[in-house]
């Protein structure tokens, strides 16, 4: 079952301030303890303007308890504010991507990622303790899976409530049955809560998509087709991960939101 309030670990993480040095430290001790060797997992965050949320976000990745060793790659894709020098000030590598856009921000991350597996991240979500051992799972035991994508909820910053986005996100599971069963699983892969083998990501020529499809969901059908085996989705309640509504907001409101995903959904 979903959680219909923020777990308090999610809450504390979520509010724990940007701007504090102490935040900024807390973030370099627990890094430093995800690096254990040579990284076998690289995590790949790009990052636009991003100050008031990056540091939560690097901090509840580092805070993860994971067998692996892990590398996490910053992309500041043109960032107008201080995200990089936050992101460097925590200790965690920072690359430039001059190009404005995703796809070439997470190709970037990806040409210099170390790791046998990739997990895509955002700068503006949480990620629960057991994220990295959850996703990495799947790939690391089945030769069978050529990508991995997870479940998420909302953290709300606007005017919805999180009880309403309890009962949209039942919602949205349906809507991904529905993808999965009629249309294409690939749809269902989000780049802030996925995964796939680097070397196999590079034979595909990583994120690059044609025009009118997303990067994300594009790649995994590439692993797909390209025979690297099944798309695998991630549900333990140990892998959910919290991101804000920041998205729906653009796009109006929840409502606007709904009615703008079904539009897409049948092809208007």
């Amino acid at each position: 079952m979903r959680p219909i309030y923020l777990p308090a670990y999610i809450q504390e993480l979520f509010n724990t301030s940007a701007k504090e040095i102490a935040t900024t430290v807390l973030v370099q001790q627990a890094y430093q303890q995800l690096q254990k060797g040579h990284p076998q997992v690289s995590i790949v965050m790009p990052a636009y303007n991003e100050e008031d949320n990056i540091l939560q976000t690097l901090l509840s990745l580092s805070n993860n308890t994971t067998q692996w060793s892990v590398e996490i790659i910053v992309v500041n894709n043109n960032s107008k504010d201080n995200t990089e020098q936050m992101v460097q000030a925590a200790g965690i590598p920072c690359i430039r991507e001059l190009v404005q856009g995703i796809t070439v921000a997470r190709n970037a991350g990806l040409a210099v990622a170390k790791g046998q597996y990739i997990l895509n991240a955002d700068a503006d979500t949480i990620y629960p303790k057991d994220w990295i051992e959850q996703m990495v799972y799947p790939l690391a035991k089945n030769n069978s899976v050529a990508a991995v994508y997870g479940r998420f909820s909302f953290i709300p910053i606007g005017s919805t409530g999180r009880l309403t986005y309890f009962f949209y996100e039942y919602f949205a599971d349906f809507m991904r049955w529905l993808n999965k069963t009629f249309r294409d699983e690939a749809m269902n892969s989000y780049g802030f809560n996925s995964g796939f083998r680097r070397e196999q990501g590079l034979s595909v020529d990583g994120f690059n998509h044609p025009p009118g499809t997303n990067e994300d969901g594009w790649l995994a059908l590439k692993l797909r087709n390209k025979g690297y085996g099944k798309l695998f989705y991630v549900t333990n309640i140990n892998a959910l991960v919290w991101t804000t509504d920041r998205r729906i907001q653009i796009d109006g409101g929840l409502w606007k939101g709904i009615l703008k995903r079904l539009k897409r959904m049948i092809g208007i």
